[in-house]
């Protein structure tokens, strides 16, 4: 189990251009003298800003441990695909993550296994980090929802050599819960991300990784660790101080402070 946690955050849409370049320079100047970044390597950071803001949180981010990724990739090499953005651009413009396959966007566009299969692939071959979101639809026992994560993954990941080498990172949450009053419990969040984690390490031999993609708040990683490598957060971390609630969190948990 690595001891350096993971931390994804999205803007969806919610952001305005400005909203979101205040964000980046405040999250960005919190990073700047927070513990757990005080050592290269103590932890994963990532953020997704709306495709127009990416270039100005690149420039908000410089010379951090933040890393920046877009929402969405195209599955194509670059060429005659009006309105998409093509995995060589964003890593031109110095990208190091991709969000791919969310929930929305499955059941509002449609987007197929092999789509996202796809995806994952051409963002490997250009050195980006997949952030895979997976979860299944209908609510199950821990270890049937375990199985049916597990089956996502091997379908992400295809058969052993067909697939560019490279870490993935699994952003876990049932969609059932989405939205949800009650979101999922920590003990079937638990049970499903290890039992995950587990098949990955006997199965693969890239280190991926498990996060949980569910609504977070304070507490959550220290009552899902070590289950988890980290959280991928949305709403919650819209506010720079409840991120860098997160971030101290964190920072305890793997030993930062």
């Amino acid at each position: 189990m690595s001891l350096k946690p993971v931390i994804g955050a999205s803007m969806k849409m919610y952001f305005g251009y400005q909203q979101t370049l205040e964000w980046c320079r405040a999250v960005s100047g919190i990073i700047a003298s927070h513990p757990l970044t005080q050592r290269e390597g103590q932890a994963t950071l990532f953020t997704f800003p709306s495709a127009p803001a990416i270039e100005g949180a690149l420039q908000a981010f410089r010379g951090t441990a933040m890393g920046v990724g877009a929402q969405n990739v195209s599955s194509e090499p670059p060429g005659a695909w009006t309105g998409e953005v093509s995995a060589a651009m964003l890593q031109e413009m110095g990208c190091r993550y991709v969000e791919i396959g969310h929930a929305e966007r499955r059941r509002h566009f449609f987007e197929t296994d092999e789509l996202i299969q796809r995806k994952v692939n051409i963002a490997l071959q250009h050195g980006l980090t997949p952030v895979v979101c997976i979860g299944e639809p209908e609510q199950l026992s821990p270890a049937d929802a375990t199985r049916v994560a597990i089956e996502q993954a091997r379908q992400v990941l295809g058969e052993p050599g067909t697939t560019p080498q490279g870490a993935v990172i699994f952003a876990w949450e049932p969609q059932w819960a989405i939205g949800a009053p009650q979101p999922a419990g920590d003990d079937y969040i638990r049970e499903v991300c290890s039992g995950l984690r587990a098949w990955l390490q006997d199965n693969t031999p890239d280190p991926h990784r498990v996060i949980y993609g569910g609504s977070a708040g304070p507490g959550l990683l220290s009552q899902l660790w070590p289950d988890v490598d980290g959280l991928f957060l949305g709403r919650f971390a819209h506010q720079p101080e409840a991120y860098r609630a997160i971030l101290d969190e964190a920072a305890a948990l793997s030993g930062a402070l």
